[in-house]
């Protein structure tokens, strides 16, 4: 997981200097209600507000914290960008 939020800060240096900040070890009273939040968000992607985006923020946000999450979370990490990464070829060609 560690090595998956080091390559997102590599790749997108915004997102990755929220994500570093969020991830230290002591704002777990931040994370886990956020996470939360992030999800519960994104269920009402139906309003102007709320999007889908928030889901996948929200379990990365609960993944530092709670360990069940952590393989699923981190194995999606990789596939989605695999993905990215075979898009980015085929739209340069």
């Amino acid at each position: 997981m560690r090595r998956q939020f080091d390559r997102l800060r590599r790749d997108y240096p915004r997102m990755g200097a929220v994500l570093h900040r969020m991830s230290r070890p002591g704002w777990a009273l931040v994370r886990v209600p956020v996470g939360v939040f992030f999800i519960l968000g994104g269920l009402l992607a139906i309003l102007p507000i709320f999007g889908l985006w928030m889901i996948p923020v929200g379990l990365l946000l609960l993944a530092v914290d709670v360990p069940l999450l952590r393989r699923p979370v981190s194995a999606a990490m990789i596939r989605l960008r695999r993905r990215a990464e075979t898009f980015r070829q085929r739209r340069k060609r």
